[in-house]
């Protein structure tokens, strides 16, 4: 536009100098031109709608499919629109998609391609710029931008069936003679009604057969929380395959939560400080402080996802040591509460926190991601203070964890 007008004028300034009536026809039809172009541009981009439409939400390993729309709301066709939308490279796709439509009045184009999940994090879609001109190529093109989304790939959960866990580990069910409360999805048999039952204890088909009340007996069980504290400072793992190793240790805690709300249908909370990858995009990790994430044990299926959402959002920083992080959070903890520790080693540090919490009455169980084998200190170390000690040093290997 603005290389335009001086043109403009130029042609006004020749035809008032030579009064010459073709030069002025010339230039009004000039000016006439630009103004319904430059009207033009304007309405059509005020009726431009540019929507997302994806799950927002997934697993390691799935394919989402993407689809941008590009709606013109308006009563006038837009003669050319440029649709970009960014996507970071993880997601298995080139940086920039981008499409040109052409669209009538209430009238929509689609741009679709497939975001390949292949590894955890939170990512950030867009910002999804549009550019629309008009049909003459006077107007400089108008940009058009939506915000910026978020896209949450959970980690990788294996079943903790394979892990291999004995039964004497504290990540098992504890049934119990004197119970602290009944499953009351656990019904072992029936017994007759005594004065104080509830009525919703009744078992009406037994009680139809037997022709008298009759109540369900519940499996006993102690209620147990347990802590899964994860170690997120690289520096407490092998240098060699960090990385691979701060993600199996990701997918070790995911694990153990999932099996443990979902089969065993006991509180689980979480413990972890790291870097929050959903932080803006401009901070460097010497500008970024430790966050730590601390979700309270709790049951049920919203806490697994929140515990999930967690795991995918952290990314490893080096911070204050981990000792001394447990130590803080388990204070927090009912007496009895179960502590499963996930970490790239296992140093005197920690060994004197892990026995002030054998002291005062804790299980631990002691998760070590590393690659190569465990000094036979540390086996002793625990054996002293009665900690199942589990290695794992590949993805496969939680097949055979003992």
């Amino acid at each position: 536009m603005l290389r335009f007008l001086p043109f403009l004028l130029l042609l006004f300034v020749i035809a008032a100098f030579l009064r010459i009536d073709f030069f002025f026809t010339i230039a009004y039809l000039f000016f006439g031109v630009w103004l319904l172009a430059h009207l033009w541009s304007q309405r059509t981009m005020r009726g431009l709608r540019l929507t997302r439409h994806f799950v927002n939400r997934a697993f390691n390993g799935d394919e989402v499919e993407m689809l941008v729309q590009a709606h013109n709301t308006g009563r006038l066709p837009l003669t050319w629109v440029h649709v970009q939308d960014s996507v970071p490279v993880d997601l298995g796709v080139p940086k920039r998609q981008a499409r040109v439509f052409s669209l009538n009045a209430q009238e929509s184009g689609a741009l679709t391609y497939t975001l390949h999940c292949r590894k955890r994090g939170v990512y950030r879609l867009g910002p999804l710029v549009a550019r629309t001109g008009d049909l003459f190529g006077l107007l400089e093109p108008q940009p058009f931008e939506s915000q910026a989304e978020l896209m949450i790939v959970y980690p990788r959960v294996a079943p903790l069936t394979k892990l291999g866990l004995p039964t004497r580990s504290p990540l098992a069910a504890l049934p119990e003679r004197t119970p602290l409360f009944e499953d009351t999805a656990r019904v072992i048999g029936v017994r007759a009604y005594a004065p104080g039952d509830s009525l919703r204890r009744i078992h009406w088909t037994a009680t139809a057969s037997a022709g008298q009340l009759l109540v369900k007996n519940y499996q006993p069980a102690i209620a147990r929380e347990t802590l899964i504290a994860l170690d997120l400072n690289p520096e407490n793992y092998e240098l060699r395959g960090r990385h691979d190793l701060i993600e199996l240790a990701i997918t070790v805690a995911a694990s153990i939560a999932n099996y443990t709300l979902g089969h065993e249908r006991q509180p689980v909370g979480l413990a972890v400080q790291a870097r929050d990858g959903a932080t803006p995009d401009n901070a460097t990790p010497e500008t970024t402080t430790a966050t730590s994430f601390y979700l309270p044990p709790r049951a049920g299926r919203a806490q697994l996802m929140a515990i999930l959402e967690t795991l995918a959002r952290v990314q490893p920083l080096a911070s204050r040591p981990f000792a001394e992080f447990l130590r803080q959070y388990s204070l927090h903890l009912p007496w009895g509460a179960t502590l499963v520790i996930v970490t790239g080693q296992a140093d005197v540090l920690l060994f004197k926190v892990l026995a002030q919490l054998r002291q005062a009455g804790f299980p631990v169980a002691l998760m070590v991601v590393q690659s190569s084998l465990l000094s036979r200190q540390t086996y002793q170390r625990a054996a002293v203070l009665h900690i199942p000690v589990y290695v794992v040093g590949r993805e496969r290997d939680l097949e055979s964890v003992a």
